[in-house]
């Protein structure tokens, strides 16, 4: 018995697998680790690639049994195989994912992979798009190794810093050199999409031709584009600067995009209300008035008592979160601390009207909005 798990062990490690919403990196790593699986002169016998992609749960059961059936085939002139499942939809929290049909096909794979593959076969699998709660799920990241790349959410604090290691990362390979505040404008602008982050390093790494390479706040506003992110960003400076205007046309601008209310709310009306008010307070409470820059700003935080910055958003690290905070701080006049308190009240009712109630989202949205700005401070 202690034989036959042991072999079981080694051949888990035959099961890779790549899930996670971040679509560009998954592909960038499944890539990769299928290039050291197989040689190029070899991928003709040595790989199996099936693509994964469902249209409805009858084309996902063919896909499994596909699988199946490659996994199960031994490789020719008895050298190793790679059996990829590309880009595979059919794990996924859908109308396809959740049939009957497809749960019974998954959950024969995992029959399949626990029984153990033959021997020099590997599986891959790469799902953009995979239900963690599922049987199938739990089942594979006992048998193999799993890298999940996900998207942080944008709609909770300190998603910036792990943005931030990755941007630093590829910055460092074409030796460019980001300040800390150049660098959360950047993320803050550029989002979370590994694409999007790659094309504008590459803008900003084309205009810095000469040998200084230190990005400035000024080379990331002139070069930099909107993404999804960049907009929430800048609804949350449209309410910051009192501009209803400007803030409806963002909203107008993020339904286009395909965002829904509860997104917005969460992701940029509430988190920019609680930074104004954080700003607010340092301000009254602690005399932080007239920081001329944001390394100016950060120093005088960092010498305030712990009990004054309990409160402020931290990065993995511990420290605290500094740059949403002082880009508050210079338009926190605009508003009185008990509008601000008023302010979150009326998000915490919105957000229930979004929840629990019939009313039109994109209406309940504005009013806010409306109600937020509208009033003078």
């Amino acid at each position: 018995m202690a034989a036959k798990k042991k072999a079981a062990g080694r051949r888990a490690a035959n099961i890779i697998a790549f899930v996670g919403s971040d679509e560009a990196r998954l592909k960038e790593a499944a890539l990769k680790r299928f290039g050291t699986l197989v040689a190029p002169e070899e991928a003709e016998f040595g790989a199996e690639i099936i693509d994964g992609i469902a249209d409805n749960a009858e084309g996902a059961v063919n896909i499994v049994i596909q699988t199946i059936g490659a996994l199960q085939t031994l490789p020719f002139f008895g050298s190793d195989k790679v059996v990829w499942l590309k880009g595979a939809t059919l794990f996924a929290d859908s109308q396809t994912g959740k049939a009957a049909s497809v749960l019974d096909a998954a959950q024969s794979l995992a029959e399949v992979l626990e029984a153990g593959l033959p021997e020099g076969v590997s599986f891959l699998l790469s799902a953009p798009a995979i239900d963690k709660r599922r049987a199938f799920y739990k089942k594979l990241t006992k048998l193999g190794k799993v890298e999940v790349f996900d998207r942080p959410d944008l709609s909770r604090e300190g998603w910036q810093d792990r943005v931030k290691q990755y941007v630093r990362k590829l910055a460092g390979e074409r030796k460019l050199d980001f300040d800390e505040e150049s660098l959360e404008l950047f993320v803050m602008l550029a989002g979370d999409d590994a694409a999007q982050i790659a094309n504008e390093l590459e803008k900003i790494d084309l205009f810095l031709t000469g040998s200084d390479r230190r990005v400035s706040v000024d080379h990331v506003r002139s070069q930099v584009a909107l993404t999804r992110a960049g907009v929430v960003f800048e609804l949350g400076n449209n309410i910051a600067r009192r501009n209803l205007a400007a803030a409806l046309e963002t909203i107008d601008h993020l339904f286009y995009q395909g965002e829904n209310a509860i997104g917005i709310l969460l992701a940029a009306v509430a988190p920019t209300l609680r930074r104004l008010l954080m700003a607010k307070e340092l301000s009254e409470r602690h005399g932080i008035r007239s920081a001329r820059n944001f390394n100016a700003y950060q120093a005088e935080i960092d010498h305030l008592p712990a009990a004054a910055t309990a409160h402020l958003p931290r990065k993995k690290d511990g420290g605290i979160s500094c740059y949403p905070v002082f880009l508050a701080h210079a338009e926190a006049r605009r508003f009185s601390s008990s509008a601000l308190r008023e302010g979150l009240a009326e998000c915490l009712k919105a957000n229930r009207a979004l929840v629990t109630s019939s009313l039109d989202h994109r209406l309940v949205l504005e009013r806010l909005v409306v109600r937020l700005l509208a009033t003078a401070a």
